[in-house]
């Protein structure tokens, strides 16, 4: 109770320094304010931009390879002229992978077919076309606010049927209930089954915004726009349980091998791209973000830090006097220790907090689709990062006080 007692009066004794010198206060703590601002601002924004991407990459899927001609370039040399000779994938390999895959819990096939004018009498928009198989909504996220997903017998079929995006919906059905009603695409009438949930503007829209996509039968989208061609991209999603992906990238290189007759010797002509790849690329990019957050940020902290310190031998010297007063009516050396040790990492915990609410107010500005979030892991990140620094700062001049001669500190002058 005692040593509670004593820490209290401590923490009472740096609070009445610091309000005794404002001015010195808000001059010695700038430095941590613009580093931890820094520190905090870099991860807040690289932690917006990763959470941008996600959200803007969900359309490719979950633990999905992608049968295609042309490898993702990630990395590495990137022989296009060697993947200009590779043949494109084909439904007739969709349909032998779907028929004899094992290790996957889905298969599909989709294409697109970008800037396609979509009408309703007057109205018309602009979209992307892609046509899916049933399976797709397995594969990729397809949200539906009002209506439904295909069904097998129009996917098998070719149908004339469209799941629309949001701002499709709005632009040839305004103020109206699009479900049920048809348009016109490349000539021909298609009704509108389902509508999907809007997304909204992102960072990065892969594929296309979902509010601008238009959603067909693959089987209908290859009579239109492929004219027997009926090239497509095979995606294969695994099971869960199935670590790295290992167990059906396996099983999708046999069967591409055998339908292609390539010998054992032979080089697969055909890629397997998986998201892993972008997503690690894009990780090494916030790498370098966040190292270069901390090395600005640490500069600031640095000069905070030396000069929370120096104030804190000042502040030493002025209360000398007091410090002997206070030993010679039997503080203890731990008492005068906390005082000042307290007095800055207060000192830097409000330079750290006017740090914080910066960034506060800095992510209510306007950056277009991205949407900066401050989370509390950040903020106790900077609250951290500022202890730390106001323990390293006055530790020394702390001691120093500690240790003092009563009889030498009282008759200072």
């Amino acid at each position: 109770m005692k040593f509670l007692r004593q820490v209290l009066e401590s923490f009472r004794f740096a609070w009445q320094a610091l309000k005794s010198n404002i001015t010195r206060t808000i001059l010695s703590l700038l430095g941590v304010t613009v580093g931890i601002f820094a520190i905090v601002a870099v991860f807040t924004i690289v932690d917006s931009l990763e959470r941008s991407i996600k959200e803007s990459l969900s359309f490719i899927g979950d633990k999905v390879i992608y049968v295609q001609k042309w490898p993702w370039g990630f990395g590495g040399e990137y022989q296009w002229w060697k993947y200009f000779q590779w043949p494109e994938p084909t439904y007739a390999e969709y349909k032998f992978l779907y028929d004899n895959l094992e290790s996957a819990s889905a298969v599909a096939v989709m294409d697109f077919k970008g800037n396609t004018t979509l009408k309703n009498g007057s109205n018309s928009i602009n979209a992307q076309i892609q046509g899916v198989s049933f399976e797709y909504n397995l594969i990729s996220e397809i949200p539906i606010e009002t209506g439904r997903y295909f069904i097998p017998l129009e996917t098998n079929n070719a149908r004339n049927v469209a799941v629309v995006g949001a701002d499709i919906a709005a632009a040839l059905f305004p103020g109206r209930d699009p479900v049920g009603k048809t348009f016109k695409l490349a000539g021909n009438k298609f009704t509108i089954v389902g509508v999907r949930e809007k997304k909204g503007e992102s960072l990065l829209d892969f594929g296309g915004s979902p509010d601008k996509n238009c959603l067909i039968p693959f089987t209908a989208f290859s009579k239109m726009f492929q004219s027997g061609r009926r090239s497509a991209d095979i995606v294969v999603k695994g099971y869960p349980n199935d670590e790295g992906m290992k167990e059906v990238e396996a099983e999708i290189t046999g069967l591409m091998r055998t339908k292609r007759g390539i010998k054992p010797r032979g080089e697969s002509n055909f890629s397997l791209n998986r998201p892993e790849a972008a997503a690690t690329a894009i990780a090494g990019l916030f790498a370098v973000l966040t190292a270069a957050g901390w090395v600005i940020g640490s500069f600031s902290i640095l000069v905070g830090g030396f000069g929370i310190a120096n104030i804190m031998f000042v502040s030493v010297k002025e209360r000398t006097n007091l410090i002997g007063i206070q030993k010679s009516l039997g503080a203890k050396n731990y008492s005068i220790l906390f005082q000042f040790l307290f007095e800055a990492v207060m000192l830097s915990l409000v330079g750290g907090l006017v740090g914080i609410f910066l960034v506060y107010l800095f992510s209510f500005m306007s950056l277009g689709s991205l949407e900066i979030l401050l989370t509390p892991g950040n903020i106790l990140l900077g609250l951290g990062v500022s202890s730390i620094i106001g323990v390293l700062s006055g530790i020394v001049p702390a001691m120093l006080a500690a240790r003092m001669d009563p009889v030498i500190a009282i008759r200072a002058k």
